[in-house]
Protein backbone atom coordinates (compact mmCIF):
# COMPACT_ATOMS: atom_id res chain seq x y z
CA UNK A 1 0.00 0.00 0.00
CA UNK A 2 1.30 3.44 -0.95
CA UNK A 3 1.32 5.78 2.06
CA UNK A 4 1.33 9.55 1.58
CA UNK A 5 2.09 11.88 4.50
CA UNK A 6 0.30 15.13 3.76
CA UNK A 7 -0.59 18.57 5.11
CA UNK A 8 -3.69 20.27 3.77
CA UNK A 9 -2.89 22.06 0.48
CA UNK A 10 0.88 21.77 0.96
CA UNK A 11 3.24 20.48 -1.76
CA UNK A 12 2.04 16.99 -0.90
CA UNK A 13 -1.14 17.90 -2.78
CA UNK A 14 0.79 17.13 -6.00
CA UNK A 15 1.13 13.38 -5.35
CA UNK A 16 -2.37 13.28 -3.81
CA UNK A 17 -3.84 14.79 -6.98
CA UNK A 18 -1.77 12.37 -9.08
CA UNK A 19 -3.01 9.39 -7.08
CA UNK A 20 -6.60 10.48 -7.61
CA UNK A 21 -6.06 11.00 -11.35
CA UNK A 22 -4.64 7.47 -11.48
CA UNK A 23 -7.42 5.93 -9.42
CA UNK A 24 -4.74 4.26 -7.31
CA UNK A 25 -5.15 2.79 -3.85
CA UNK A 26 -3.31 4.66 -1.10
CA UNK A 27 -3.37 5.59 2.55
CA UNK A 28 -3.42 9.28 3.40
CA UNK A 29 -1.86 10.28 6.72
CA UNK A 30 -2.60 13.87 7.66
CA UNK A 31 -0.25 16.08 9.65
CA UNK A 32 -0.64 19.55 11.18
CA UNK A 33 1.40 22.27 9.49
CA UNK A 34 4.32 22.57 9.95
CA UNK A 35 4.88 18.96 11.05
CA UNK A 36 8.47 19.57 12.15
CA UNK A 37 7.04 21.81 14.90
CA UNK A 38 3.59 20.38 15.58
CA UNK A 39 4.19 16.65 15.01
CA UNK A 40 7.58 15.87 16.55
CA UNK A 41 7.23 12.05 16.25
CA UNK A 42 7.09 12.52 12.47
CA UNK A 43 10.81 13.40 12.58
CA UNK A 44 11.51 9.78 13.42
CA UNK A 45 10.35 8.68 9.97
CA UNK A 46 11.32 11.83 8.07
CA UNK A 47 14.24 13.71 9.65
CA UNK A 48 13.55 16.66 7.32
CA UNK A 49 10.19 17.15 8.99
CA UNK A 50 8.69 18.14 5.65
CA UNK A 51 5.82 16.93 3.51
CA UNK A 52 5.35 15.13 1.31
CA UNK A 53 6.77 11.82 2.36
CA UNK A 54 5.75 8.95 0.11
CA UNK A 55 6.38 5.40 1.26
CA UNK A 56 5.89 2.51 -1.16
CA UNK A 57 7.48 -0.62 0.25
CA UNK A 58 11.20 0.11 0.44
CA UNK A 59 10.80 3.26 -1.65
CA UNK A 60 10.81 6.57 0.24
CA UNK A 61 10.48 9.89 -1.54
CA UNK A 62 10.34 13.50 -0.36
CA UNK A 63 10.23 15.45 -3.68
CA UNK A 64 6.69 16.19 -4.86
CA UNK A 65 7.38 16.60 -8.58
CA UNK A 66 9.42 13.39 -8.64
CA UNK A 67 6.49 11.62 -6.98
CA UNK A 68 4.22 12.66 -9.85
CA UNK A 69 6.61 11.01 -12.30
CA UNK A 70 7.11 7.93 -10.10
CA UNK A 71 3.42 7.35 -9.47
CA UNK A 72 2.49 7.79 -13.12
CA UNK A 73 4.89 4.99 -14.05
CA UNK A 74 4.40 2.85 -10.95
CA UNK A 75 0.61 2.83 -10.86
CA UNK A 76 -0.13 3.01 -14.58
CA UNK A 77 2.59 1.15 -16.53
CA UNK A 78 0.30 0.88 -19.56
CA UNK A 79 -0.29 4.65 -19.45
CA UNK A 80 -4.06 4.18 -19.51
CA UNK A 81 -4.53 7.65 -18.01
CA UNK A 82 -1.97 9.36 -20.24
CA UNK A 83 -0.37 11.06 -17.23
CA UNK A 84 3.15 10.06 -18.24
CA UNK A 85 5.00 10.79 -21.48
CA UNK A 86 7.36 8.06 -22.55
CA UNK A 87 10.99 8.56 -23.53
CA UNK A 88 10.31 7.72 -27.21
CA UNK A 89 7.60 10.39 -27.44
CA UNK A 90 8.71 13.69 -29.04
CA UNK A 91 7.02 15.48 -26.11
CA UNK A 92 9.12 13.67 -23.50
CA UNK A 93 11.57 16.55 -22.99
CA UNK A 94 8.82 19.14 -22.73
CA UNK A 95 7.00 16.91 -20.24
CA UNK A 96 10.03 16.59 -17.98
CA UNK A 97 10.74 20.29 -18.27
CA UNK A 98 7.24 21.36 -17.25
CA UNK A 99 7.08 18.68 -14.56
CA UNK A 100 10.11 20.18 -12.81
CA UNK A 101 9.30 23.76 -13.81
CA UNK A 102 6.28 23.57 -11.51
CA UNK A 103 8.51 23.12 -8.47
CA UNK A 104 11.92 24.58 -9.29
CA UNK A 105 10.80 27.69 -11.18
CA UNK A 106 7.29 28.41 -9.95
CA UNK A 107 7.02 27.16 -6.37
CA UNK A 108 10.46 28.39 -5.27
CA UNK A 109 9.64 32.13 -5.43
CA UNK A 110 6.34 31.46 -3.68
CA UNK A 111 8.21 29.99 -0.72
CA UNK A 112 9.98 33.35 -0.32
CA UNK A 113 6.63 35.15 -0.47
CA UNK A 114 5.27 32.78 2.16
CA UNK A 115 8.23 33.14 4.47
CA UNK A 116 8.62 36.89 4.40
CA UNK A 117 4.95 37.73 3.89
CA UNK A 118 3.32 35.21 6.24
CA UNK A 119 5.50 32.82 8.25
CA UNK A 120 7.97 35.15 9.95
CA UNK A 121 7.03 37.07 13.06
CA UNK A 122 5.74 40.54 12.16
CA UNK A 123 9.01 42.24 13.13
CA UNK A 124 10.96 39.93 10.80
CA UNK A 125 8.73 40.19 7.77
CA UNK A 126 10.15 41.83 4.64
CA UNK A 127 7.43 43.33 2.50
CA UNK A 128 9.82 44.20 -0.33
CA UNK A 129 11.19 40.66 -0.53
CA UNK A 130 7.67 39.20 -0.58
CA UNK A 131 6.57 41.64 -3.27
CA UNK A 132 9.70 41.17 -5.41
CA UNK A 133 9.37 37.40 -5.40
CA UNK A 134 5.65 37.59 -6.15
CA UNK A 135 6.55 39.65 -9.22
CA UNK A 136 9.25 37.09 -10.07
CA UNK A 137 6.68 34.30 -9.94
CA UNK A 138 4.22 36.23 -12.08
CA UNK A 139 6.89 36.99 -14.67
CA UNK A 140 7.59 33.25 -14.99
CA UNK A 141 3.99 32.68 -16.01
CA UNK A 142 4.68 34.30 -19.39
CA UNK A 143 6.16 31.07 -20.72
CA UNK A 144 3.09 29.11 -19.69
CA UNK A 145 0.77 31.72 -21.15
CA UNK A 146 2.61 31.52 -24.48
CA UNK A 147 2.19 27.74 -24.66
CA UNK A 148 -1.46 27.93 -23.69
CA UNK A 149 -2.20 30.42 -26.46
CA UNK A 150 -2.46 27.45 -28.84
CA UNK A 151 -2.88 24.51 -26.46
CA UNK A 152 -5.34 23.41 -23.79
CA UNK A 153 -2.61 21.64 -21.77
CA UNK A 154 1.16 22.10 -21.45
CA UNK A 155 2.47 19.24 -23.58
CA UNK A 156 1.69 16.09 -25.57
CA UNK A 157 -1.75 17.41 -26.52
CA UNK A 158 -3.34 16.12 -23.30
CA UNK A 159 -3.49 16.53 -19.54
CA UNK A 160 -0.39 14.98 -17.94
CA UNK A 161 1.45 14.91 -14.63
CA UNK A 162 3.20 18.09 -15.77
CA UNK A 163 -0.13 19.90 -15.48
CA UNK A 164 -0.47 18.56 -11.93
CA UNK A 165 2.96 19.93 -11.02
CA UNK A 166 2.37 23.37 -12.52
CA UNK A 167 -1.24 23.33 -11.36
CA UNK A 168 -0.19 23.02 -7.72
CA UNK A 169 1.98 26.12 -8.05
CA UNK A 170 -1.05 28.01 -9.37
CA UNK A 171 -3.11 26.62 -6.48
CA UNK A 172 -0.58 27.95 -3.98
CA UNK A 173 -0.43 31.31 -5.76
CA UNK A 174 -4.21 31.47 -5.63
CA UNK A 175 -4.14 30.80 -1.87
CA UNK A 176 -1.90 33.82 -1.33
CA UNK A 177 -3.99 36.13 -3.47
CA UNK A 178 -2.05 36.23 -6.73
CA UNK A 179 -4.77 34.75 -8.95
CA UNK A 180 -6.16 38.14 -10.07
CA UNK A 181 -2.72 38.90 -11.52
CA UNK A 182 -2.49 35.75 -13.66
CA UNK A 183 -2.23 36.34 -17.43
CA UNK A 184 -5.57 35.61 -19.17
CA UNK A 185 -4.47 32.28 -20.66
CA UNK A 186 -3.11 31.09 -17.33
CA UNK A 187 -6.29 32.19 -15.55
CA UNK A 188 -8.39 30.11 -17.95
CA UNK A 189 -6.02 27.16 -17.54
CA UNK A 190 -6.32 27.39 -13.75
CA UNK A 191 -10.10 27.28 -14.08
CA UNK A 192 -9.86 24.15 -16.26
CA UNK A 193 -7.59 22.47 -13.74
CA UNK A 194 -10.02 23.09 -10.89
CA UNK A 195 -12.81 21.43 -12.84
CA UNK A 196 -10.99 18.13 -13.26
CA UNK A 197 -12.62 15.24 -11.35
CA UNK A 198 -9.19 14.15 -10.08
CA UNK A 199 -8.55 17.59 -8.58
CA UNK A 200 -11.99 17.65 -6.96
CA UNK A 201 -11.50 14.14 -5.55
CA UNK A 202 -8.12 15.13 -4.10
CA UNK A 203 -9.65 18.19 -2.43
CA UNK A 204 -12.41 16.04 -0.97
CA UNK A 205 -9.97 13.33 0.13
CA UNK A 206 -7.74 15.71 2.08
CA UNK A 207 -10.74 17.33 3.77
CA UNK A 208 -12.27 14.01 4.79
CA UNK A 209 -8.95 12.61 6.01
CA UNK A 210 -8.16 15.78 7.99
CA UNK A 211 -11.51 15.71 9.76
CA UNK A 212 -11.25 11.97 10.45
CA UNK A 213 -7.69 12.28 11.81
CA UNK A 214 -8.26 15.38 13.92
CA UNK A 215 -6.24 17.79 11.78
CA UNK A 216 -7.49 21.18 10.62
CA UNK A 217 -8.92 20.91 7.10
CA UNK A 218 -8.49 24.67 6.62
CA UNK A 219 -6.01 25.28 3.80
CA UNK A 220 -5.22 28.73 5.20
CA UNK A 221 -3.35 26.98 8.03
CA UNK A 222 -0.28 26.85 5.80
CA UNK A 223 -0.31 30.65 5.68
CA UNK A 224 -0.25 31.16 9.44
CA UNK A 225 3.06 31.98 11.19
CA UNK A 226 4.46 29.44 13.62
Amino acid sequence: MIVLHHCTSARSFRPLWTLEELGAEYELRMLPFPPRVLAKPYLEINPLGTVPLLVDGDTRMTESAAMCQYLSARCDPGNRTGLQVRADDPAFGAWLNWLHHGEATLTFPLTIVLRYGYFERPERRLAQAADDYAKWFLSRLRGIDAVLANNEWLCAGRFTAADVSVGYALMLANDIGLCPRFPPGVARYWQRLQQRPGYLRAMAAQHAAAVAQGVSPDSSAVLKPT
